[in-house]
């Protein structure tokens, strides 16, 4: 099931980052003075009252004019209406009612999606009312004074963000069509790849990074089988900074992640592996999504019979943490290799889905174990009483043990390794969950 996504939009300097963080519970974004310095990590799990939800901040970097405030402005809320379920209109009771703000609440209006008027620095109620009063003008109904440095109000906000969240239906929890996102920077030929394989034009694609505007769902059937491919293309090139033009696709990414099973990152092989690749596929990661890499533009690389090797080698080492990733080589746009898309997909969810009995699993545990012995700090060694699988998407573990602080990470990654040597689980993550149990329980 995916998360629904609610996103912050605002302008700069009305505490988006401050509202982030007060509703993820902790100092994800850093909030400083200096333009652009919440583009780090702009997306947070949020539970409340048993319902959780991805919240995204769309905040962008400063810019210099009024005029390129109201562009990013609109841009932001463009972003915010394409991905988001719920959106949270952040406005700044000690600046008033400005302009930008009517502008962008048209914008939000015309979307039909729920949009939640949030008035914020409201540190003192009595003191602030009047003037949150004012915000009625903007027509967007109710709205809600808090002060997200003081943690005021927070919580009536997140049962109005409850309020109004999508709730699943049946029908969705009954659709097993596999979803599959295809992810990357702009321009390394993502829509070719969904139009290589429709076999039509259905997305538009042309040479300027960016132009295709929202993700778009396609049906495809392959060997009788239906898939949903999720084609999350980057924002249109409105911007001229570079660091807002990343900032929006990685914000598409976590929206099409969110709502994958399998995320197939491209990467162009022409440019090799960046940052900016290893960020999303980050994305994919930590939301335990199983992994395909696909190197587009294969037909532009002169080769040698060591050409693939060397290429592999070298991401590997920038997307080393996640060592679990299959790769394909192809070319969208001479069609090599890209049908060879699915037989990995299809293994991809296998593994995915897949599910080892305890027994199996604690035999294989035992040999680890004799094999390596667990460490031991202060006399006291770590011990392994027994392992179970509790979930799969991702496959996750639980494993108890005397004392949970003495589970070092090197040695939780070797079990992984061996639990990976005896069942393969390509191109998925597992999660491992340490539980401490007394030995005489």
């Amino acid at each position: 099931m995916s998360k629904p996504i609610v996103a912050i939009v605002g302008r700069p300097n009305v505490g988006k980052s401050t509202l982030f963080n007060a509703l993820a519970g902790e100092m994800i974004s850093i909030v400083k003075d200096t333009p652009g310095v919440t583009r780090d990590r702009i997306y947070a799990d949020v539970t409340w009252l048993n319902y959780s939800f991805t919240m995204i901040d769309t905040g962008g970097i400063e810019p210099d004019s009024k005029d390129v405030i109201l562009s990013q402005m609109r841009e932001q809320a463009e972003i915010a209406i394409a991905t988001a379920d719920v959106i949270l209109f952040l406005v700044d009771v000690r600046q008033g009612l400005v302009d930008s703000d009517a502008k962008v609440s048209e914008l939000l209006r015309r979307s039909k999606k729920p949009v939640i008027l949030v008035v914020n620095k409201v540190d003192n109620f009595q003191k602030y009312m009047p003037d949150v009063y004012e915000f009625y003008n903007l027509g967007m109904g109710e709205p809600f004074p808090i002060s997200a440095a003081s943690r005021l109000g927070i919580g009536e906000l997140l049962d109005e963000v409850i309020r109004n969240v999508p709730k699943q239906t049946e029908e969705e929890e009954e659709d097993e069509c596999p979803r599959i996102a295809i992810i990357g920077k702009p321009n390394v030929g993502k829509s070719s790849i969904v139009n290589r394989i429709v076999g039509e034009d259905r997305v538009i694609v042309s040479d300027i990074a960016g132009t295709t505007r929202d993700a778009i769902d396609t049906s495809v059937v392959r060997n009788k089988k239906e898939y949903i491919l999720i084609d999350t293309a980057g924002l249109r090139r409105k911007s001229k900074v570079k660091e807002e033009l990343e900032r929006y696709s990685v914000i598409r990414a976590v929206a099409a992640v969110e709502r994958a099973d399998v995320v197939i990152l491209v990467i162009d092989a022409t440019e090799g592996v960046t940052e900016q690749d290893a960020k999303i596929a980050g994305i994919a990661h930590e939301r335990g999504k199983g992994i395909l890499v696909a190197v587009n533009k294969w037909d532009a690389i002169e080769k040698t019979d060591k050409t693939i090797y060397e290429h592999t080698d070298r991401m590997k080492e920038v997307l080393s943490f996640i060592p679990y990733a299959e790769y394909l080589f192809i070319s969208a746009k001479t069609g090599q290799r890209v049908e060879k898309l699915f037989e990995a997909i299809d293994i991809v969810i296998a593994n995915h889905s897949l599910r080892i009995a305890t027994g199996v699993l604690n035999e294989i545990l035992s040999e680890a174990v004799i094999m390596q012995q667990p460490p031991s700090d202060k006399g006291k060694r770590l011990k392994i009483y027994y392992m179970t699988q509790i979930a799969v998407k991702p496959p996750t573990f639980v494993v108890f043990v005397n004392k949970k602080e003495l589970m070092h990470f090197s040695y939780l990654r070797y079990l992984e390794n061996k639990i990976r040597e005896a069942f393969g689980f390509g191109g998925t993550p597992l999660k491992f969950i340490i539980r401490e149990r007394k030995e005489n329980q």
